[in-house]
């Protein structure tokens, strides 16, 4: 934990330079929630950190795409991953914009960078017309839903999963 006098992270947008930091904390989220429920999420694998910074790297050039990282003295802590969506009729919304992913590095947790990354990502999306946000959060990862509630989002879908009997192969 950096001293109280550490400078704030700046927020900026993300750059190729950051995609094997970000393919690092992808891989982590898809751990942590693995770990939550591992017959809903993905494990990582080997490659993980690979495929997800790839994958991030093919984003970073979209109009609809708005990734922030947060950085203090070279270093990322952490990043958002975000989209301007229109009508989805299998979620049944308008337009909005999407949070995909939030996550800071384990190391820099509890010291305000999430909500810091959160309000940037809030007001990127407001700027380029998303009249509301959206996301998706774990049930378990109650951290995460304390700093979402905080920030004014209220719970709107429950997801619910099982598991089908039998042999699907």
């Amino acid at each position: 934990m950096p001293p109280s006098d550490a400078p704030a992270p700046t927020i900026r947008p993300a750059a190729p330079a950051d995609l094997p930091v970000l393919g690092r904390l992808g891989a982590l989220l898809v751990r942590v929630h693995h770990d939550f429920d591992p017959l809903r999420f993905i494990p990582a694998t080997p490659e993980t950190e690979r495929l997800y910074a790839g994958f991030l790297g093919t984003q970073l050039q979209e109009p609809n795409v708005v990734m922030l990282v947060a950085e203090r003295d070279g270093e990322v802590l952490g990043y958002t991953y975000a989209g301007v969506e229109g009508n989805d009729y299998m979620a049944l919304r308008g337009p909005a914009g999407v949070l995909y992913d939030i996550v800071v590095d384990p190391a820099h947790r509890a010291q305000g960078t999430g909500r810091m990354l959160l309000e940037a990502t809030l007001a990127e999306l407001a700027a380029r017309g998303a009249p509301r946000v959206v996301l998706s959060t774990a049930e378990r990862n109650e951290n995460a839903q304390r700093l979402f509630a905080r920030a004014g989002f209220r719970r709107t879908m429950i997801e619910m999963t099982r598991e089908v009997e039998g042999d699907a192969g």
